[in-house]
Formats: C-alpha cells, structure tokens, sequence
C-alpha cells in the first residue's frame, strides 16, 4: 500500500484538511436569485432543474398571478457559486472546477490533480463528472456524482459541499470528500479556498505585421442583427463569456515587412518558421499560452482566413489570421475579424470544426448546424451565412464549453494532445462509412500510382464529379488542408489513420459549377506526411478513402483505393528510403522547401538526394521542394521582431524546377497536376525576372505536353486557360 500512496492521489487513505487561507479579499459581485429562501427545507435538484425559477413561501417569480401579501424579513442574496477552487497543501495540489451556477452553468465538476515533491510539482491527473446531484439544506450546497479520471481508483465517487455566503462576505471553501465507488467508504478529504471565477486561464500574447494597420480590438454585436444579446466583445472577453480568463501577456510587437507582391505574402514554411522563433512565451512543454500573429495575406490569397499551427512538439500553441481576407472597418468586416480570431485560437484549444467531432477521441456527434464560433457561416446548413449570422449568439455551443472548461488538461493545453489525434479502427471505419441511401448528385473518385518505392512521396488526385446534366454548384477546395475532404488511409496492420494537415486553415471556400460543359474538378495532395509524422512508414498494402462534406450536410464518400509500397531491394532503394523517411524531409515535402534552421538536416538529405540519385525519379521530388523554395523570398522574423529576407535564387530555382519537369514529363517523378504546378511556377519565375519570352515559352511547352496526353477535353482547356492567366498575374 505505501508504494501505491506514492503515485496517486490519496483519495482512499487518512483525510487530507489543508489550512484554510483567509479569503476577505475575496469579494463576490454577482447576484443569485436562485438561492433566496427563507424557510430551509432539503431541496435536492437534478442538472435539469438548476435553472427553474426559485420559488419563496410557494410563490414563484415567474408567476403572473397576482402577488399575495407575504411577510418577508429580509430576502438575502447569496452569491454564485462557481468558477475555480484549490488546494494547495500536502503532497498533492488540486484545481478543483466548479460550475453549476453562474452564466452559462453546465452543471458539471471537474479537476486536475499536481503532485508535488520538494520545489517541485508535476501534473499528475484529471477528472470530471458529467452529471451530478446538487443539494442545498441549511445555507450548504451539496454536489454529490461520479468521475472519470484519467487514472485507475476504486474511490471515483464524491461529495462536495460549500456553504453559501451572502452577497458582501467572501466566498466559502469547498469541501471535497473521496467516496469509494461501491462501498460508499470515505477517502480523502481536500478543502480547496476558492481562487477565481473563470475555469482556466490563458496567456494570450498577439503580434501584427506593419501591413496591419489597425488589427482587431472589438466588436459590438449589436451592430448587425444577430441570435444574442448585444454587447461589446473582444477576443479576451469572448473567452471570458466562455468561463475563460485570457490576458493580454507576452510583448506586443509590430513585426516590419515592406515587400510588395507574392514576395508580402506569407507560406506555411515561413509562418511554421516563425512560431518556432518568435513566439516570445513559448516553451517546450505544455503551458496554458498561445500566440496570435495578425498578418495580411497568404501565400494561398484572401480566401485564407486564418491558420492554427499544429504539429509534432508544438502542438496547438499559435494561430495566424489574414486581414487581406478580413480587414476593413464596416460592421460586417469587424464581425468577421473577431469571429476568425476567436475561431483559430479556439483550434488551439483543440476544437476541431462543428462538422467535425466525429475526428476526435473519443468521437463526437458532428453538429453542422451548430450556431458555434467553430462553425463555418457560409457552410450553415439551415438557411447559409446569412441565415447563420442572424442566429449567431457569439458562443460556443456546450460540448465545447464542456472541453474546454472541463476536458482532461492534456487534451484542452496548448503543448498538450495532438489536434483530434484520430479515432480507433472501428470509430474511423463508421466515419467513412457510406450511405445506405444517397441522392446527391455528385461522386467523389480517388487516383494513384498502384505501387511505391518506400521513403517515395505519395500524392493523392481527387477528383469530384457531377452525375447530372443540370447546375451543380459545389465547393472547389478540395484540398484536404482545408477540411472539406477528409482522407482515411488503413494501414498494413489494420489501423486506420485520419489525414490531419500540419495546420489547420479556415478558407473562405471558393465555388464552381459543374455540368455538361465542366463535369469535374480535380486537386492533388500529397498525403504522405501529416502533424503525427509519416504515414506510408512500412512497406505493404494499405487502404485509402475519402469523404467530401457537401454545404447541404451531405457525405460523398469515395470508394475504397490501394497502393503497395514496396521494400527495397538493393542498397540504393534502402539509402533513399532512409533519406527520406526523416521528419525534417516531411516538413520540407509538405512546404516545398524551407530555411528554417531546425530544418538543416532535412536540406542536407534533400541535397545528398539531388547529388548522388540525379538520375533516380525519387530525386525529381527533392528539385521540385527545392526549386520552388529557391525561387521565392523567404522571410525570417528574429528575436528582436525585424523581418529579415532571403532574396530569390532565381538561377539555382530555374535549374531544379527544371530539373524535376524533364525528369517527370518521362513518367517518372511528379504527377500530372504537380507537374502543371512545377510549370507554372517556372513561368512565375521567369516572369519575376523580367525574361518574358522564357516564361511564355513555359506556358506554351506546359499546354503543348498536356495536349498530347489522355486526359479529358474540359482539362485540356482548363489548363489552356491556366496558362493564359498565369502570366497574367503580375504579382
């Protein structure tokens, strides 16, 4: 028994009764109704009766009969009682939730558990109970339920009491009081003091590029028509309303940048590089911190909202948002400035999109039609964006109240769990799981190359199609970076893993019409590395399908494809497999290119590829990274917030992206859409440069090599009409 003493709470031994602080600083503002009596009979409540109006001497207050003479001595307020409670002494520290009064009560208790060891403490566990018993005899409030708890105890049953208080007098300690689970025995006795009205508290710490003139500070919601009362929010007081305190912190920096252009624009490489720099508060291990850059547009355009960053070590810590796609002063652009701030960081909190929940762990019912800050307005399903701003109340819907008040802390903390870290076999099984009745007009298709060397980048096509000769109008972005199609890949050994990007990005969606004339889109993703690292890591046969979130809540899901990835059979496939197969390559793969110094041995490997297996198709995959990387500027922020910028290698781009195009027009090497993209940003290049008989000469060679391939007639001139703008484009 002493060992077991030793790793967890002692829930079950000698009663732990830290000293109660003085608490007369504490002083509560909030008045409770519901807690009026005058006569104290036992009143026990049920989380569906908490809200019902309080009834004095029999006498209801939303009664509207006429009010009898009642004799009243006094009616004394109590104050709420909710928000966060703790103990701290003996050899565990407890934060101790509680909210079962107050705005927005979800009637639950929760906690985290820190054990502490001399100078140190370390975090030990947390639990929560999701529905509980409330009692309220002689000014007490009893909360009595059973927990979850990230670790194994017989004691997962409690009895929580805390005495009410009157209005001006602080708040009382709660009294918490382990039971065992079927004996009903006592265990340990904590008595937390109680510290703050909100559940958890966050950091926030918010630069802005100089492009930004005038970033977010607040809205008034009464300003357009909305579902909620009107009030002024910023983003700090939108997570107040939420149960969280969010200061200001860190130092608040306008980070220069004066370039014009595709070269002002930020990438995933630079933005990636400026999180693991610039973040001032930044630590490498779960803290309750985050960051929010203000920046003007990506790489991608104005349809890019906003960006969270989230991947291997840095999980969930920082979030951009684009003010080429949300700036502006008018009512409805303010709107959307503190909707996409609010949205993004509630990423960081690990809250995946209300059409989403089934990705989590454990799994959520998706929500759609959620009125949600998580939510997409433009993809509400009842009526559009319109239809969702009218009822938009500016909050979170209460599952997400429930995460991130009360979720186990290594699954809300930035630093924390992975960004819904994937379901277990079965559960991604029903996710892609295909109608027993579907009356869409549209079929989703997938494509790839039958078999793969290891180490070997896999690309994706996708290809969304209409099955009707009448209008189609459907979402383009099918790129599964930007949540409309979600991938499933099973692996050799029967596990099921989700494609989750290394950022998660809210766009704006971009529309077309499919018909007789344009019955198709297509998009190319290379699926092969995502936020838990690489996924076609062994050879084998794996299983890949995909399901495409229509705006009218319709599933299109793909029929089942395979590939194989082959093992190596001579030296050179085993070099190139283990070259490849580093993280920092995965990385390099996913932005096509970087300079970011924590990706140096990512660029060794991909210049070792280049020199030693020119020849080898494999290698037309690292000119390509690392040929667009050399063309294009590549901003770094330093510690001291400047912007430094690499100029374009125009030379050593050209070289490689030429390099990788001859190579892959053999057939071997990039696949057909990364080919057109490799040759339009040859074209870019050359026009950059001021040689516009090259860069035409690009556009002419891409339409002339695509014209002789069998491919179908809309692509071709697709690709003819691509060519044209391309040059187009001056910036």
């Amino acid at each position: 028994m002493e060992k077991v003493k030793k790793h967890i709470p002692d829930l079950q031994g000698d009663p732990v009764i830290p000293v109660v602080e003085d608490t007369t600083n504490i002083i509560a503002t909030e008045t409770d109704f519901s807690f009026i009596s005058v006569q104290e009979p036992e009143v026990v409540l049920t989380p569906e009766q908490l809200n019902e109006p309080t009834e004095i001497a029999g006498l209801r207050h939303d009664d509207d009969t006429t009010t009898p003479e009642i004799t009243l001595a006094a009616a004394i307020v109590k104050n709420k009682v909710y928000g966060t409670y703790a103990s701290n002494s003996g050899s565990f520290r407890l934060e101790l939730r509680v909210d079962i009064d107050g705005p927005t009560p979800l009637k639950k208790v929760s906690g985290d558990f820190y054990s502490v060891s001399g100078a140190t403490v370390t975090y030990f566990g947390s639990f929560v109970a999701h529905s509980v018993t409330v009692t309220i005899l002689n000014s007490v409030i009893t909360i009595t339920g059973t927990v979850q708890t990230t670790w194994v105890t017989q004691y997962n049953k409690f009895k929580l009491t805390i005495k009410q208080t009157d209005l001006l007098q602080p708040l009382a300690a709660a009294q918490l009081q382990w039971l065992h689970g079927t004996t009903g025995g006592p265990g340990a006795l904590y008595v937390c003091n109680f510290a703050k009205r909100g559940f958890r508290t966050v950091r926030l710490e918010q630069d802005r590029t100089a492009q930004v003139t005038a970033p977010f500070v607040s809205y008034n919601t009464g300003s357009l028509p909305s579902g909620g009362p009107a009030r002024v929010l910023s983003i700090n007081a939108a997570y107040t309303e939420a149960g969280i305190d969010m200061p200001n912190a860190g130092v608040a920096n306008v980070v220069p940048i004066a370039l014009a252009g595709a070269d002002g624009k930020w990438t995933d490489a630079e933005l990636h590089n400026a999180m693991v720099n610039h973040f001032s508060l930044y630590q490498n291990k779960p803290v309750w911190d985050v960051w929010l850059l203000h920046a003007y547009e990506h790489i991608i355009g104005p349809g890019l909202l906003g960006i969270m960053f989230d991947q291997q070590g840095l999980q969930r810590q920082g979030a951009a948002v684009f003010y080429k796609g949300i700036g502006g002063t008018t009512a409805a652009q303010r709107r959307l400035q503190l909707y996409t701030c609010v949205h993004e960081l509630g990423h960081c909190f690990n809250l995946l999109h209300s059409w989403q929940k089934s990705f989590a762990t454990p799994p959520k019912p998706n929500i759609p039609n959620s009125l949600s800050w998580m939510n997409y307005p433009w993809n509400y399903p009842l009526g559009g964006q319109a239809s969702f701003w009218n009822s938009f109340g500016f909050r979170f819907d209460n599952s997400e109240l429930t995460h991130i008040r009360h979720g186990f802390r290594n699954d809300v903390i930035m630093g924390g769990n992975p960004f819904g870290t994937g379901a277990s076999l079965e559960e991604a099984n029903n996710m892609f799981e295909a109608p027993v009745e579907n009356n869409a007009t549209l079929e989703l298709e997938l494509q790839s190359h039958a078999t793969y060397l290891l180490g070997e980048p896999v690309d994706l096509e996708i290809k969304l199609k209409t099955t009707t000769f009448k209008n189609n109008e459907v979402i383009c972005n099918l790129h599964p970076d930007f949540g409309f199609v979600t991938i499933g890949i099973k692996k050799p050994g029967g596990n099921v893993v989700v494609f989750e990007p290394l950022a998660e990005k809210c766009i704006m969606p971009e529309h077309t019409v499919l018909n007789v004339a344009n019955p198709s889109i297509y998009e190319t993703a290379y699926i092969g590395f995502h936020k838990d690292g690489f996924i076609f890591d062994q050879p084998g046969r794996y299983e890949i399908r995909a399901v495409y979130n229509a705006e009218d809540g319709s599933r299109i899901v793909s029929d089942t494809i395979t590939l194989r990835i082959k093992s190596p059979v001579n030296v050179k496939e085993d070099e190139l497999a283990d070259l490849f197969l580093e993280d920092e390559v995965g990385y390099l793969l996913k932005f096509k290119g970087s300079d970011a110094p924590y990706l140096r041995r990512g660029n060794d490997n991909l210049d070792l590829v280049i020199d030693k297996f020119k020849g080898h198709p494999m290698a037309a995959f690292a000119q390509y990274a690392k040929g667009v990387n050399a063309q294009r500027t590549y901003k770094t922020i330093t510690p001291q917030k400047d912007v430094v910028v690499r100029t374009p290698d125009f030379a050593e781009g050209n070289k490689l992206l030429n390099q990788a195009i001859e190579k892959s027009k053999t057939g071997q090497g990039l696949d057909n859409i990364r080919l057109n993209k490799a040759m339009r940003t040859l074209a870019k290049a050359y026009q950059r440069q001021g040689d516009m008989e090259e860069a035409q000469a690009t556009m002419n060679n891409m339409v002339a090599y695509f014209n002789q391939q069998p491919i179908k007639p809309h692509v071709k001139e697709l690709i003819a009409e691509q060519a044209a703008k391309t040059l187009q484009d001056k910036s």
